[in-house]
C-alpha cells in the first residue's frame, strides 16, 4: 500500500526534496505540493517531464492555506516540511495543524538531499536570509580565480515561471537573464556573479544541473538561498551569521543545521553591529559547533558620489526578501544614507500601490524603506509606480542588481555597493585547504 506524502514548500527546496527522495521511490506517492512565501507560485503543476514516469499527470501545487483540506482529500499519511527561514514557533503551529488533521509531520532529510559531486564543492549558506551570502560567494569565487580555477556558481532554485522550461538554466551574460524571463529576485542573485565573471546555473532539477556544470567547472560553488542547507555535499561548508540578529542561529529552521554543521562560521557586518551581537554568536558557536573556524568580516558600503547624499531626503530601496520574511530592519541602502548624512529616509508607504501596498500589509514592520519586490511583471510595475509617486530628493538603491536597468526610475538615483572585508586569513586558508584536499587543478 502506497504511503501518501504532501510536501510543503515555496518553489525551491520542495522540488529538490521530491527529486532526491521520492521521484523514484516506489514505496511513496507524493500527492501534492503546497506553496507559500513567494507570490504567484501556487495554482500550477509540477510537470510530468520533471516528476518522472510514476507521475504521468504531474503533481498539483496548491496554496498552503488549503493544507488541511488537501490532507483529507488525498488521504495524506505524512507531510514533509521543505522550505526555509522560519522560526521554531512557526514550525510548531504547522506541526499542530498537520497532526490535528491526522497526518504525520516531518522535516526534510538534510543528508538525503545533498548530492555528491565529482568536483570539489564549497557551500555558502546562512543562519537567516540577508546575512551576506552574496558578497561572501563573490569573495570565494575571486579567491578561487586567483588560483586559476574556473568556478561555476550553482544558485538555490527560484523557478517562478514555467517549471519544465526552467529545469536547467545557465547564465553567462546579462542577456541570458532576459532570455529566461527572470524576475527581479532572480536577477538579484544571478547578476552579481555574472558581473564578477562567473557562470551561474539554477533551475529545478539539481542532479541534471550538476551534471552539466561539472563539464565546465574546476570547482562548484553552492550559493544558498534564504537559510537553506546545501543541495550538494560540501568539501567546505561556510555559514554566514548576522550580529544584527544574534540568537537567530539557534531557532530558525534550517539555519540551525547550517550553524551546527559548518566548517567555517563567518560573522558578517561587524562594522555596523554592536559588539555584543558578535560575541553572542561566537559564544553560541563555541557551545554548539566548537570545531568550526570563526571569522569576523565587515560589509563596507560604497557609492559613486557620497556628497550627493548629504542633507537629502532619500527613498531607500532594499533587497525584498531580506526585509520581508528575513525580518531585517535595514540594509545597505540605509547604512549608506546614515553614513553620508541623509537628512531623512522617506517613508514610502503613503505612495505604495498594488502589490507593494499589499507587501506592507503582510509585513507591517518593514518600516521607512521600500522592499524591491519583483516576482512578476505586475510587481515590477507597482514598484516603478511607487518610486515615481514618492516625494524625495534621491533614490538610494541597496539591491544587489542595477535596478535602474530593470525598471524606470524617474528621479535622481544612486546605487549602493557592498563587499566582504574579512579579518585575518582564515577564509583564504580554509578555501585553499578544501581545494587541495580534493586535488583540484586548473
Amino acid at each position: 500500500m502506497s504511503h501518501n506524502i504532501l510536501i510543503m514548500g515555496a518553489a525551491g527546496k520542495d522540488f529538490h526534496v521530491f527529486n532526491t527522495c521520492y521521484r523514484d521511490n516506489a514505496a511513496a506517492t507524493v500527492v501534492a505540493f503546497t506553496a507559500t512565501q513567494i507570490p504567484h507560485i501556487d495554482d500550477r503543476r509540477y510537470p510530468s517531464s520533471l516528476a518522472g514516469p510514476n507521475y504521468p499527470e504531474g503533481i498539483g501545487i496548491y496554496p498552503e492555506e488549503e493544507l488541511e483540506a488537501l490532507i483529507a482529500e488525498h488521504a495524506v499519511d505524512e507531510v514533509v516540511f521543505a522550505y526555509s527561514d522560519v522560526n521554531e514557533d512557526y514550525l510548531a503551529v504547522r506541526r499542530a495543524l498537520v497532526e490535528g488533521a491526522g497526518a504525520r509531520f516531518s522535516l526534510f532529510d538534510v543528508d538525503a538531499t545533498m548530492i555528491r559531486s565529482s568536483k570539489p564543492v564549497i557551500a555558502v549558506c546562512a543562519v537567516r536570509t540577508g546575512c551576506g551570502k552574496s558578497q561572501t560567494s563573490r569573495k570565494v569565487v575571486s579567491l578561487l580565480r586567483e588560483r586559476g580555477l574556473n568556478t561555476i556558481a550553482i544558485r538555490h532554485p527560484m523557478p517562478y515561471g514555467d517549471l519544465a522550461k526552467q529545469a536547467v538554466q545557465r547564465f553567462a551574460t546579462l542577456e541570458d537573464m532576459v532570455a529566461h524571463d527572470c524576475t527581479i529576485e532572480e536577477m538579484e542573485e544571478y547578476e552579481p556573479h555574472i558581473t564578477n565573471g562567473a557562470v551561474v546555473y539554477a533551475g529545478v532539477d539539481y542532479g541534471a544541473i550538476l551534471a552539466e556544470a561539472e563539464q565546465e567547472a574546476d570547482v562548484i560553488l553552492w550559493d544558498g538561498g534564504n537559510n537553506d542547507t546545501p543541495f550538494y555535499k560540501p568539501d567546505l561548508w561556510i555559514t554566514v551569521a548576522d550580529p544584527h540578529r544574534p540568537g537567530h542561529e539557534l531557532n530558525y529552521f534550517p539555519g540551525t543545521e547550517n550553524f551546527t554543521r559548518a566548517d567555517l562560521i563567518l560573522i558578517n557586518k561587524v562594522d555596523t553591529a554592536e559588539e555584543a551581537g558578535t560575541l553572542e554568536i561566537e559564544a553560541n558557536a563555541s557551545r554548539l559547533n566548537p570545531e568550526a573556524t570563526l571569522v569576523r568580516a565587515a560589509s563596507p558600503v560604497s557609492v559613486a558620489d557620497p556628497s550627493a547624499i548629504a542633507g537629502k531626503r532619500v527613498l531607500v530601496v532594499e533587497d525584498g526578501p531580506t526585509m520581508t520574511h528575513g525580518e531585517m530592519k535595514f540594509g545597505a541602502g540605509t547604512v549608506a544614507a546614515r553614513k553620508w548624512g541623509a537628512a531623512e529616509c522617506v517613508d514610502p508607504r503613503p505612495w505604495a500601490v498594488g502589490e507593494i501596498a499589499q507587501t506592507y500589509e503582510k509585513y507591517p514592520d518593514i518600516g521607512d524603506l521600500l522592499p524591491a519586490m519583483g516576482y512578476g511583471e505586475g510587481q515590477m510595475r507597482d514598484l516603478e509606480q511607487t518610486i515615481a509617486a514618492a516625494d524625495c530628493d534621491l533614490v538610494l538603491v541597496g539591491t544587489p542588481i542595477d535596478l535602474a536597468r530593470i525598471i524606470e526610475i524617474d528621479k535622481p538615483h544612486m546605487r549602493v555597493g557592498y563587499d566582504l572585508d574579512e579579518e585575518g586569513s582564515a577564509l583564504i586558508e580554509a578555501v585553499a585547504a578544501a581545494i587541495d584536499k580534493h586535488g583540484a587543478r586548473a
